[in-house]
């Protein structure tokens, strides 16, 4: 079963600065559906910290430069996990 949609941008809004988040962890078994909930957010949701359980960014340039800004670590073209990705269980 999928999580609500309210649900999905509630876990994001709970996912601080310097840190990201997986669709896989918003949406567990249904990642997409987690995706497709962010692409019809409202304003004001961090859809930057989301990323895919690899650590890359499905959303180019202007995401890298949002969790840049944010000191959200980087290498190459992935984001670390192991440092910046927030326990899912923190953010339920």
């Amino acid at each position: 079963m999928a999580v609500s949609e309210s649900t999905i941008i509630e876990r994001v809004r709970r996912v601080p600065p310097g840190y990201v988040t997986t669709y896989g962890d918003l949406s567990p078994g249904a990642p997409r559906h987690a995706g497709w909930v962010l692409s019809r957010s409202p304003g004001g949701v961090p859809w930057w910290r989301v990323v895919r359980g690899d650590g890359t960014w499905p959303k180019g340039r202007q995401q890298r430069e949002l969790l840049t800004s944010e000191d959200v670590p980087i290498r190459g073209r992935r984001v670390v996990m192991a440092e910046a990705r927030i326990p899912p269980e923190a953010i339920l």
